[in-house]
């Protein structure tokens, strides 16, 4: 069990704040969950074999092949700001 404590603590470690009420609340809630994951965890899956996707789906796969579609001129043509063939953006620190 999750006791208001924690979620309080937790709470103070993301930077949140979380009234006493509220901790009452998410600690119920997260009880409760994590006893849905006792649940499955206690599911007997010996012998089946894990999913990748729910639904059986053959991989497309393509040749990686390198384009040239547009000249930088053509990809920088509509950018507000730009310096030879690059964006020209704000710093950013």
């Amino acid at each position: 069990m999750i006791d208001p404590k924690t979620i309080a603590h937790i709470a103070k470690l993301a930077r949140l704040e979380v009234s006493a009420e509220e901790a009452s609340r998410y600690s119920g809630d997260l009880s409760k969950a994590l006893g849905y994951f006792e649940q499955i965890s206690k599911v007997d899956t010996q012998g089946v074999e894990p999913l990748v996707t729910p639904s059986e789906m053959q991989p497309f796969w393509r040749e990686d092949e390198a384009k040239r579609e547009f000249t930088a001129e053509e990809m920088t043509a509509n950018a507000p700001e730009k310096m030879g063939n690059l964006f020209k953006v704000p710093p950013v620190v």
